[in-house]
């Protein structure tokens, strides 16, 4: 039975729980240095990279991005970034950073469909999202990758990765606790579909500890 790799594992927001606030520097960190992936939100203040979901007010509220960027390359970390484009025009400040620390394993997803061919022409990994609100991929032949989303639960999520997988582009699975839904039976159909490959694909998770020990994550 294939496996999802430890560093597949997209932990939403970073690992966190109890006292460890989502996006907070130690959900973020605890993430990468146990190897799982990351997905977090990526906005501008001030002519600066930030991590913030909504939209920041003061420097005090946000972590820079390249805080982020320099405690993954010190580390040796190797865990995909999923970074979530929370504004528009951020694609060279993005390019620079990513180049800066030499972060290789990364893509970007969630802009608007004009800003995404900036990242497209800056040649930028960019995720395009399927769901049951967007059948098919904008940008497809351009796409790198899809982010695999189901916002209401009446999409045939599974099934349409089993399709997507023909065209040979990595897939980043939407798990439903992400909307307030219960994971335990999609998770079990995942790894039960045969037309899912789970080496070649990505979940993001609120839930990465479990995740891992239900797919059987590795560190590779």
């Amino acid at each position: 039975m294939s496996q999802i790799a430890r560093g597949n594992i997209l932990a939403h927001r970073g690992s966190w729980g109890g006292k460890v606030a989502r996006n907070s520097r130690e959900a973020l960190s605890n993430a990468i240095l146990d190897g799982y992936g990351l997905e977090t939100d990526i906005r501008d203040l001030d002519g600066t990279l930030v991590i913030s979901h909504d939209p920041p007010k003061h420097s005090d509220d946000v972590i820079p991005f390249e805080w982020l960027l320099e405690l993954y390359a010190k580390n040796g970390c190797s865990g995909v970034l999923a970074l979530n484009i929370k504004a528009d025009g951020l694609a060279a400040l993005c390019d620079r950073a990513l180049r800066t620390y030499d972060i290789r394993r990364f893509f970007m997803f969630d802009m608007s469909i004009p800003d995404m061919l900036s990242y497209v022409k800056a040649g930028m990994p960019v995720y395009s999202r399927v769901s049951e609100y967007e059948p098919e991929p904008a940008l497809a032949a351009e796409c790198a990758g899809i982010w695999l989303d189901n916002f209401t639960g009446n999409f045939a999520q599974i099934d349409v990765a089993g399709r997507l997988a023909a065209s040979d582009k990595p897939i980043a699975f939407v798990s439903p606790e992400l909307h307030k839904r219960p994971h335990e039976a999609i998770w079990t159909s995942l790894r039960e579909h045969s037309g899912v490959d789970l080496s070649s694909l990505q979940l993001c998770t609120d839930f990465p500890d479990q995740a891992a020990q239900f797919f059987g994550g590795s560190r590779s």
